[in-house]
């Protein structure tokens, strides 16, 4: 996941079709590798990460952009009213990218400070002969 964000953001201001084909990729791969989703149709794999109604509703908006504009940069596509092809702009691959940081923030960045600080705070409660945290039901 490092290597392709990495990528993507080398190549953005070269290549901002470049930049939104590489995010897709960097989002697909999150899905199937981290998340689990096993399915070759990246649109079914965010329908089902939007099903979990877990995201922040500001992210989970954004995530279904990265898919869409990464098509533009894959595919032709037309507009509807000039008949141009529609590329993809350098501030529509910047919001792919940002979309893809606060994944990572929220997967796995989060988490690893979370569990930092429980250790801490249980470390604190054995040494001051405290009940350990009350742990959540699964």
């Amino acid at each position: 996941l490092a290597d392709e964000f990495l990528e993507a953001c080398a190549v953005l201001p070269h290549s901002p079709k470049a930049s939104a084909a590489l995010s897709r990729r960097c989002l697909q791969n999150l899905l199937e590798n981290h998340l689990h989703f096993r399915t070759d149709d990246l649109s079914k794999q965010i329908d089902n990460l939007l099903s979990r109604n877990e995201l922040p509703s500001y992210l989970a908006k954004e995530v279904d952009g990265i898919r869409n504009i990464g098509n533009f940069a894959a595919h032709p596509i037309k507009a509807a009213h000039t008949g141009e092809i529609c590329d993809v702009e350098p501030g529509e691959a910047e919001t792919s990218l940002n979309t893809l940081e606060g994944l990572f923030d929220f997967y796995f960045v989060q988490p690893a400070r979370q569990a930092q600080r429980n250790a801490a705070l249980e470390t604190k409660l054995v040494d001051t002969k405290q009940k350990p945290l009350k742990q959540p039901k699964s």
